[in-house]
């Protein structure tokens, strides 16, 4: 990664930096701290800005330099907010909202379309149908449903498949496609993440080889498969536990870049050539030991029987 012209990280947020509808937790918040200061950092979410905060920069506990380097996309990007220092508050680089009369007919599409198919619960956490301005989110449960309650609801995604079918069926000039593991988002055509990449290089002149993209659904039909199609490099995770491995090691190979201290410096060298690193072409395998005991008896003692040279 050092030298690698690596300029920014992008997340998937639920399964990815943290358990669906729950915030990070501590040791993800600490290790993106350190990330804010060596990278710029997205998070992109099918969620309202709202749940990005309260999950994320909540519990993140960041610095205003720090915050100044987070970006944040909610509904897939169809949202971009960056923070303000001055008011201290998260403002939109831009927000596409739904009009009120599509709207509407998107709520009445997921109502009867669930109803039909005998989706539609008697017993639920939170908002089931929820207005995210620039998408519409149907959450089987209700919004605030456990996480091991969504998981017994669908567990091979066959009812938020079927239930995806019968509301494109019905809104034929709208996009639909599977959320999270209970829920189905609504938005304009051809919104998706990858919308959201792309806009994201747009608006901050960056190009794929600059960014590095992780989520926990990236196989075809998975929420984060549409960003393969930008050229950024994405790496799948199978839980947030994966993310944090990851995140700390590129924080313990990178340093953060120096202090500015106000005086003088000196000119960079003049060089003829560079050589430019390529993150297409580095595979990150983390060495995760299966007990201390590997580490005490085998590791350590091959390494002190090391010769000098």
């Amino acid at each position: 990664l050092v030298g690698s012209g690596l300029s920014l990280l992008a997340f998937d947020l639920d399964g990815t930096l943290a358990v669906s509808k729950l915030p990070i937790t501590e040791a993800m918040a600490s290790a993106l701290r350190g990330l804010l200061d060596r990278f710029d950092v997205c998070v992109i979410s099918g969620g309202a800005l709202v749940q990005l905060v309260s999950q994320v920069v909540d519990r993140l506990h960041a610095s205003d330099e720090q915050l100044a380097a987070l970006h944040l996309m909610p509904t897939s990007g169809t949202g971009y907010f960056r923070f303000d220092r001055t008011r201290r508050s998260w403002e939109p680089v831009y927000s596409e909202a739904l009009p009120p009369e599509t709207k509407q007919r998107v709520i009445c599409a997921l109502t009867d379309a669930a109803k039909a198919l005998g989706y539609w619960e008697s017993e639920t956490f939170g908002d089931v149908i929820e207005d995210r301005g620039s998408q519409l989110t149907f959450s089987a449960l209700g919004q605030d449903a456990p996480p091991e309650v969504k998981a017994r609801w669908d567990p091979d995604g066959a009812k938020k498949q079927k239930l995806q079918s019968a509301v494109a069926r019905l809104l034929p000039e709208l996009e639909v496609r599977a959320g999270g593991s209970t829920s189905i988002d609504v938005t304009r055509t051809g919104i998706d993440k990858a919308y959201g990449i792309r806009r994201l290089m747009e608006h901050n002149s960056l190009v794929p080889q600059q960014l590095i993209f992780y989520g926990d659904k990236l196989e075809p039909g998975g929420n984060d498969h549409a960003v393969i199609a930008t050229g950024v490099v994405s790496i799948a995770v199978a839980d947030p536990t994966q993310t944090l491995v990851s995140i700390e090691s590129i924080v313990a190979a990178t340093q953060r870049p120096p202090a500015s201290s106000g005086g003088p410096s000196c000119p960079p060298k003049p060089s003829v050539e560079s050589l430019v690193g390529d993150v297409r072409r580095v595979i990150t395998r983390p060495f995760l030991p299966s007990s201390q005991t590997r580490l005490d008896s085998g590791l350590v003692h091959r390494v002190c029987e090391l010769s000098e040279d």
